[in-house]
C-alpha cells in the first residue's frame, strides 16, 4: 500500500457559504451547499457560476449525477434527493441508507441521528457513503434495496470519487486522508493524506484528478501527489 501527501491546489472560492458536495461533469463542477442549500454548477477555469438553482435539501452533503438527474444527500432530513437536472426540482426522496448517531458523539445526550455523506454513481447502481455506519452503500435506484456494503476506514467518510481499476477513493475529514478502496470488500490499495487545515468534505475526479470542496473555506481546488 502507498502513502502520499497531496499538495493542495485551491483554484477558487464556491459562491455559497459551505460547500459540502462536488461532483465533476464534462460541462462544468456541481458543488452543493450545506447552508443555503443551493447547487450550483461552476467553470472548471474559473470559477464562474453556469448554473444555480434553490434545492428544498436539508444540510446537503453529498451529490452526483445518474439516471439524467441530480442525486443529493439531504443528510439531517435524513433523505436522498432525486432531482430535475435543469431545474433543481425535488422528483423523489428516498430514506438513507446506514443512518444513526457516529462514533465519536456516542453517549452524547442530544447526539443527532444524520443520515449519507458522499455520492457517486456507476453501471446504474448509486454509492452512498455514511459516517453513521462507516459504510458505503450500493443502492438499486430502481427499487430503493441495498444490493451491497463495504466498509470505510477512519470513523467519518464523507466525499467519494471513482478512481482507477473501478476502485473508490473515499475521503474521511477527521483523519485528513482520501483512501482507495476495492468496492467488493473495502480492500485499500492506496491513501493520499491532506494536512491540517485543508479538508476533503466533497470529492470528485475529473480527467484523472482529484477535486475537492471544504465547507469551513469555501475552498475549490484539486488534490496533487507531491513528487
Amino acid at each position: 500500500m502507498a502513502s502520499n501527501i497531496a499538495k493542495v491546489n485551491k483554484r477558487f472560492l464556491c459562491p455559497g457559504p459551505q460547500p459540502n458536495g462536488i461532483q465533476a461533469a464534462p460541462d462544468g463542477l456541481w458543488v452543493i451547499d450545506q447552508v443555503d442549500h443551493k447547487v450550483y454548477k461552476l467553470d472548471y477555469e474559473t470559477g464562474e457560476t453556469l448554473f444555480a438553482a434553490q434545492t428544498d435539501t436539508v444540510h446537503s452533503s453529498g451529490i452526483t449525477l445518474g439516471d439524467g438527474c441530480l442525486w443529493i444527500a439531504s443528510t439531517y432530513e435524513l433523505k436522498i434527493a432525486k432531482l430535475e437536472l435543469a431545474t433543481g426540482r425535488t422528483i423523489a426522496k428516498y430514506d438513507s441508507p446506514g443512518t444513526g448517531i457516529t462514533a465519536p458523539r456516542e453517549g452524547i445526550a442530544d447526539a443527532r441521528t444524520t443520515g449519507s455523506h458522499g455520492l457517486e454513481w456507476k453501471d446504474g447502481k448509486l454509492y452512498v457513503a455514511s459516517p453513521p455506519s462507516q459504510m458505503v452503500h450500493v443502492m438499486n435506484p430502481d427499487t430503493w434495496e441495498e444490493e451491497h456494503q463495504f466498509r470505510t476506514p477512519g470513523f467519518r467518510n464523507h466525499g467519494i470519487a471513482w478512481g482507477p481499476d473501478d476502485r473508490l477513493w473515499v475521503a474521511d475529514t477527521s483523519a485528513g486522508t482520501v483512501s482507495l478502496l476495492d468496492t467488493k470488500d473495502g480492500r485499500v490499495y492506496d491513501v493520499i493524506r491532506v494536512a491540517a487545515p485543508d479538508e476533503v468534505h466533497g470529492l470528485t475526479a475529473h480527467q484523472g484528478v482529484l477535486w475537492y470542496c471544504d465547507a469551513h473555506t469555501r475552498d475549490i481546488g484539486t488534490l496533487k501527489l507531491e513528487d
